[in-house]
């Protein structure tokens, strides 16, 4: 309630009694800088004040000596304009020389401070002693009532701004279709170019980012006309620490996935192995390489991964050479057997016939000479193991032919024990009967 509201013979009573000042404008930014800093510590001076028992305001430091008006009327006038608002139960208010006391029960914190405003804007009123409690029952109605004022503002905000949010999804819109267009000139003019397929991919995804962070930009300033450019990149360059510290890991990641697209040794279609995964790479992505396994399983593993440990670019050369033991009895000639091994090598077709095939003598076994094997064939793990099996199964048809034995292994057991070489001189002798 206001002093206009009150009738013209109490009037009198209800005078404000501070003059509005004028505030130059430099002195209100001031202000407003200020209360920005140490807003922190006016909030807990004042929550520390406000869980007092007694509210105690001082409404102004004049204070009238003569003509001052009686307790009781000043006492009579406030009870009249608390109780016609309804908003009080077992009100009581008292007056004592200039100050007033209220007590009683108010329907919420609002009419409570409510109170002590009126009280204090009272004329000849010094001080104000607000001990007004707040009822803690819940009011349906009053409550559903606030929260149907919430949503009609809500809904008439979204109303008065749905032109600008239309015009910014549109936006959008046209940033996407700017983004297919440029992605696919892109595509059509860097595949001209003698460029690695991984390169061409960081061009086009970089393309992209760019693309979308202008039109986000633009479509946040359509949509918060108060929202400038300027004042947007402040917001993401503020925001970008946060979200720096809350993705660190995907960062890392898209970081890690550009240094792969741009310099990396390996490309889409190599054979690579990392961490235990062998397979073919398949895509790479800002954020993560998509690796093809030798089983037919995806593995999709983080570019922070692969630039931490220690990769193998199984196919970064057309040719692999390929190593296996080969052993022939003591009793064969050596040169020959090798002679033979060589020739049988050299006669597959997935042998690289221009690298040498090399054949050496590499140990003494416990019962065969054996033989390091080694040839060129292609890099990629499927023409490893089919020219690993061509080149087994040739050596062993042409040491067969040859009458080369591939000797097994011999094992010769001592018995000390008599009743045990007994045994078996007997057990021999009867198998020799029966022959």
């Amino acid at each position: 309630m206001s002093c206009a509201s009150i009738p013209t013979e109490h009037s009198d009573f209800c005078r404000p009694r501070i003059q509005r000042s004028l505030i130059p404008h430099a002195l209100k930014i001031a202000c407003v800088i200020l209360l920005a800093v140490f807003g922190s510590g006016i909030a807990t001076a004042q929550d520390s004040s406000d869980t007092s028992d007694d509210n105690v305001s001082t409404p102004g430091p004049i204070v009238e000596v003569d003509n001052v008006a009686p307790d009781q009327a000043i006492a009579r006038r406030l009870t009249e304009i608390f109780e016609s608002s309804g908003w009080f139960t077992d009100l009581n208010v008292g007056a004592e020389n200039g100050i007033v006391t209220l007590t009683g029960v108010a329907d919420n914190e609002q009419h409570q401070k409510w109170a002590a405003d009126v009280a204090g804007r009272t004329q000849d009123v010094i001080s104000v002693i607000n001990k007004l409690t707040i009822d803690p029952t819940v009011d349906l109605q009053s409550s559903q009532e606030i929260v149907q004022n919430s949503l009609g503002t809500l809904l008439h905000n979204f109303l008065a701004r749905s032109p600008l949010l239309i015009a910014s999804l549109f936006v959008l819109l046209i940033t996407a279709i700017l983004a297919k267009v440029v992605g696919w000139s892109l595509v059509k003019l860097l595949g001209k170019r003698n460029l690695r397929p991984s390169l061409q991919d960081l061009i086009y995804q970089l393309s992209s980012i760019a693309l979308w962070i202008v039109g986000l930009l633009t479509a946040m300033v359509v949509a918060f006309p108060g929202m400038t450019p300027s004042k947007a990149l402040t917001v993401l360059g503020l925001g970008s620490v946060a979200i720096g510290f809350a993705f660190k890991d995907i960062f890392e990641n898209f970081f890690a996935g550009m240094l792969i697209l741009w310099r990396y040794p390996f490309d889409r279609g190599d054979f690579i192995t990392c961490d235990e995964i062998t397979g073919k790479v398949e895509r790479i992505t800002i954020r993560n390489t998509m690796i093809r396994g030798l089983d037919g399983e995806l593995s999709v593993v983080p570019n922070a991964t692969l630039l931490k440990n220690n990769v193998d670019v199984l196919t970064s050369q057309p040719q692999r050479r390929v190593r296996i033991d080969c052993g022939v009895a003591y009793d064969v000639d050596i040169d020959a057997a090798r002679e033979v091994i060589r020739e049988a090598v050299a006669s597959c077709k997935s042998v690289q016939a221009v690298r040498t095939t090399e054949v050496f003598a590499k140990e003494f076994a416990s019962s065969s000479v054996n033989y390091e094997v080694a040839w060129w064939t292609g890099s990629k793990p499927t023409d490893i193991r089919r020219s690993r099996d061509e080149v087994v199964s040739a050596i062993k048809r042409a040491l067969d032919d040859a009458g080369i034995e591939i000797p097994f292994p011999y094992r010769t057991l001592t018995f000390k024990d008599a009743s045990v070489k007994s045994a078996i001189k007997e057990s021999l002798g009867a198998a020799a009967e029966t022959n």
